[in-house]
């Protein structure tokens, strides 16, 4: 090979070099931006999606629309309550602290007198199969039958599905939709934590109230309180 051939063949591979060389550091810097950009999106996709399906309902905002089994079989639609004020009280007929709602007849005594007015009672069992409260809709039956309770019917919840639409912690708890589908009301039953009968009398009974103050066109005055009881037993 001639040295004006072979200078021509290096200098060839030089430039190709060359060329190569900066092709590689600017693509590589803009290939890993774009998938950085892109990981980015899908994490930020994923926490969004983390922080709805978690979020508590807010009191003054439309109440979280569910559908549920009920202990007679049928099928209960919240949507088809619009209209009526409905009472969601998730329940655990072995929690001591519902135990004493419903040995004094604290709660039965307020399904009744709610039910007589048009308002819809909803108990709610979130309890896990396996789990403490966990029944079937037979047993629901005739548990509020040997205790005088009157709830309009009783929503299945084993899956924990609506427990954890509502952000349900404990039992008893309480949440209280009027007839346009807003959340009015969401908390504990009373402002004394304890599982002795005999404080009931002394309680201030937060969801009676909130119901006189919805009868009455008023706002709820205490429209969020702290709920207290046993922990919702939840699968897992």
């Amino acid at each position: 090979m001639s040295s004006q051939r072979l200078l021509e063949t290096v200098t060839q591979r030089v430039r190709g070099t060359v060329c190569a060389v900066p092709f590689i550091i600017i693509t590589e810097p803009i290939m890993f931006l774009h998938r950085l950009y892109q990981i980015t999106l899908v994490s930020l996709a994923f926490a969004f999606a983390s922080t709805t399906v978690n979020a508590e309902p807010v009191v003054d905002k439309p109440a979280p629309l569910f559908s549920g089994a009920a202990a007679d079989k049928s099928t209960i639609k919240l949507a088809d309550l619009h209209g009526k004020t409905v009472v969601l009280e998730w329940t655990n007929h072995e929690c001591p602290f519902v135990v004493k709602h419903y040995e004094s007849g604290n709660i039965p005594n307020l399904q009744k007198d709610a039910v007589a007015k048009g308002i819809v009672w909803l108990q709610v069992i979130t309890s896990a199969p396996g789990k403490q409260g966990n029944v079937d809709g037979e047993t629901a039956r005739k548990l509020n039958a040997h205790r005088g309770a009157t709830p309009t019917n009783t929503v299945l919840d084993s899956d924990g599905s609506i427990g954890k639409l509502y952000g349900a912690t404990n039992t008893p708890q309480f949440f209280i939709i009027d007839p346009q589908g807003v959340l009015v009301y969401k908390g504990g039953i009373d402002s004394i934590p304890s599982a002795d009968q005999s404080d009931i009398g002394k309680a201030e009974n937060h969801v009676s109230a909130a119901l006189a103050d919805l009868a009455a066109g008023r706002k709820v005055a205490k429209s969020s309180t702290k709920p207290y009881g046993c922990s919702v037993k939840y699968a897992g």
